[in-house]
């Protein structure tokens, strides 16, 4: 897809999706997004961390220890299928495509799959054994062996769940369970097998076979790095165009919003990240409260705020917070943080607390969160969903390929998965994109669809600014023409507002993004 021609709903093509080490909650989050809020087809590739999955039709007495010995979790989950183990060295795919195949045919199209994908790394003459869904290694034989378990969920035309092909890993989880309730034959793996294979290989040839299947309107791949990426750009003393120049304008509203904020001990994020925009928004008596401290537990290599070591969180801060909001007159308030590794639920408790006292405080003022990812924890996310802000922003910053490169303690997919969790549980949900950090076009247009199909409603896309020679070097200034067109792409893929500039940062124009968006009452 182009930024001339976006594609068209019949147009659009296999979204293949290379998201690398992903918890098991979070894809499950993922998929069910794609699974119910769009009809494009996706494929999506990963590995997991250590867990073992029951299906519907599992058992848990083919856990051949106490869960507790297990060394993993066990997960309930909505696939079909027994017990079986995934993690390291094993890649699953979720292929969330529309089709009029029966359960049993799309079960037989999976098990195409990876049989054809593992001839093509070398490996010929895998098969089926009726009565038993996988793939097998000689599958007629005395000793069949599955390479590859199957469990897949159908439902109105569409299909979620898949498959686990068992690239190199250690077999010995296997030993704890009786794999997919099988007890008689045994598992096995590529490597097992004699060939020897990285895992991108496997990927290439999964993603061509994907291809051959679902890919009638041609394959758009995305791939969270496989390796680091070197930092190359501009250097920092680099001249910016004019369009990124900003007058500085100290005047009466900008004064009286700094003498708020000190006032009541506040802390705003205008400051902390040195947002260009900070003299337009704070003239005009808005500013982006940021609670839970001042110093964050990650290093994201954009980003301006303090990475030392975090003080304790004050209790007082959100009743403070909403006297600030109330002595503003604010009619729409932002509440970001900084990430808060070090607490039990991520900070979560703070953005629950504040937003409550806004709107005991001030009950006609809508409040929108810029929330960190609480490290994907559905306990801690659940607590900023029940106090129903009226608008939940968490950034995806950056393409899925820059994104280890970018800010390492972070995920594609988590953050896909805190949108999909937040827009299942009835949110308005927003995110945004910094360009300029080496991404392509098709990248970002990658990026936007993704968000957009897991029910991201309010998109922005800002130009990224180095804050010092010791951030990440600007690639490229995009030109404010450039933006326009993202927009109107962003448009046509289904945003209910796009806000896209050079200078837009996340809670850039947030009351008028939120108006386009927000359900009107009734």
């Amino acid at each position: 897809m182009s930024l001339a021609e976006p594609a068209t709903a019949t147009e659009a093509p296999l979204r293949a999706r290379w998201l690398g080490r992903v918890r098991f909650g979070d894809a499950h989050a993922l998929q069910r997004a794609l699974f119910r809020g769009t009809t494009d087809s996706y494929l999506l590739l990963m590995e997991h961390h250590p867990v073992y999955t029951v299906g519907l039709r599992g058992a848990l007495d083919h856990l051949r220890v106490p869960a507790a010995e297990l060394g993993a979790d066990v997960v309930a989950t909505d696939r079909g299928g027994d017990v079986t183990w995934h993690g390291p060295g094993q890649l699953v795919g979720y292929p969330i495509v529309s089709t009029t195949e029966s359960p049993r045919d799309h079960v037989r199209s999976v098990e195409q799959l990876v049989i054809d994908a593992c001839a093509g790394l070398g490996l010929p003459g895998l098969g089926r054994i009726e009565g038993s869904p996988g793939v097998w290694a000689d599958p007629d034989g005395r000793r069949p062996r599955k390479i590859c378990a199957i469990g897949v969920r159908r439902s109105r035309g569409r299909t979620m769940h898949g498959f686990a092909l068992n690239v190199d890993p250690d077999l010995s989880w296997f030993d704890r369970i009786v794999p997919c309730g099988i007890d008689d034959k045994g598992v096995t793996s590529l490597a097992a097998e004699g060939i020897t294979v990285a895992m991108r290989g496997v990927v290439d040839a999964v993603i061509e076979a994907g291809a051959e299947r679902w890919g009638d309107g041609g394959v758009e791949r995305v791939d969270v790095s496989w390796e680091r990426e070197s930092s190359t750009g501009m250097p920092v003393a680099t001249r910016k165009p004019e369009w990124l120049r900003v007058k500085v304008d100290l005047g009466t509203g900008y004064r009286q919003v700094k003498s708020t904020m000190r006032s009541l001990k506040l802390v705003t994020v205008c400051e902390e990240a040195g947002c260009p925009n900070i003299y337009e928004c704070w003239r005009d008596g808005t500013a982006t409260f940021m609670i839970n401290g001042e110093q964050c537990t990650r290093a994201c290599g954009f980003c301006q705020v303090d990475t030392s070591r975090p003080m304790p969180v004050d209790p007082a801060e959100p009743e403070r917070l909403a006297e600030a909001v109330a002595d503003m007159g604010l009619a729409h308030a932002v509440i970001t943080a900084v990430a808060r590794d070090d607490l039990p639920d991520g900070g979560a408790e703070g953005f629950a607390e504040s937003i409550r006292a806004v709107r005991r405080r001030c009950p006609g003022t809508a409040v929108e969160v810029l929330i960190p990812d609480c490290k994907g924890d559905p306990e801690s996310l659940q607590i900023i969903f029940e106090a129903r802000p009226d608008v939940l922003n968490h950034n995806l910053e950056t393409v899925a390929r820059l994104q280890r490169h970018v800010r390492p303690s972070a995920s594609y997919a988590r953050s896909l998965s805190v949108l999909a969790r937040a827009a299942a549980a009835g949110l308005v949900t927003k995110s945004g994109l910094i360009l300029g950090l080496g991404e392509t076009d098709d990248e970002v247009l990658a990026a936007m669809a993704d968000l957009q199909r897991v029910g991201v409603s309010i998109l922005t896309l800002g130009q990224y600014l180095r804050p010092s020679a010791d951030h990440l070097p600007v690639d490229r200034w995009w030109t404010p023409e450039e933006f326009d067109r993202m927009a109107e792409a962003g448009r046509a893929l289904g945003f209910a507002h796009v806000e896209a500039s050079p200078l837009t940062r996340s809670s850039y124009h947030a009351r008028q993004a939120a108006a386009g968006a927000i359900p009107a009452p009734g």
